[in-house]
């Protein structure tokens, strides 16, 4: 037995080396086999717009940027994401994947930067139109840990790191903390999977939670 589901949005965050991107494609490879049209993006980016507002927010070459300056970056290419992409391909009723979303700026600015929470859900109202995930999968994981598997060495910055990546250490526990903050807000929506764990068993994980989600909504095959 199978589910056919149409115009569901699930994003998926986590911080860095957390394994999101992967496992957005796993998920997006089995629902296609399954006969289901699946979008996959990511934010920022996504568009051309979106491509060119993404190397300015993480190049390297950008520091030092202005927290407000980097907010309204990220606000901007969620704007032009949403109505380019998402909200098209959701009215078609496609299954739509994005590498981060709205929890990330709030993690990231909020929690990380320390810009006020109200402000970031209302710029992110503004991006967004309203459009909010159906399920946000949060791919938890202790940051010292994931900066090694995103490249970090233990002693010295990578050249190949991100302006985020190379962000301290401590910055990137409040991120985490920020997210863990939200999950406990959202539980319903934000479900929190242990990043620690094999690929597949966390492939597993994301897969009984996209179920979880849909089945009440879908069309039984089988």
């Amino acid at each position: 037995m199978w589910y056919q589901v149409s115009g569901v949005f699930v994003t998926f965050e986590g911080g860095e080396g957390s394994g999101k991107t992967t496992q957005l494609k796993l998920l997006a490879n089995h629902l296609r086999v399954l006969g289901n049209e699946v979008v996959e993006t990511r934010d920022p980016g996504g568009t051309t717009i979106g491509k060119e507002i993404r190397t300015l927010l993480l190049s390297p070459e950008s520091a030092p940027m202005s927290v407000a300056a980097e907010l309204l970056l990220y606000e901007a290419s969620r704007a032009q994401l949403v109505r380019e992409v998402l909200a098209p391909a959701l009215a078609r009723g496609a299954i739509v994947l994005c590498d981060r979303f709205i929890d990330s700026t709030l993690a990231y600015q909020g929690f990380g930067r320390g810009l006020d929470l109200n402000l970031i859900r209302q710029l992110n109202q503004l991006a967004t139109e309203g459009l909010t995930p159906d399920l946000t999968v949060l791919l938890d994981l202790d940051p010292a840990i994931g900066l090694l598997r995103s490249g970090r060495s233990s002693s010295a910055e990578s050249s190949s790191q991100d302006r985020i990546e190379a962000e301290p250490l401590h910055f990137h526990q409040r991120v985490r903390e920020g997210y863990l903050a939200l999950a406990r807000a959202e539980p319903d929506r934000i479900r929190v999977i242990d990043a620690g764990l094999s690929m597949a068993v966390i492939e597993t994980a994301v897969l009984d939670e996209f179920t979880r989600l849909t089945r009440s909504r879908s069309t039984v095959h089988g």
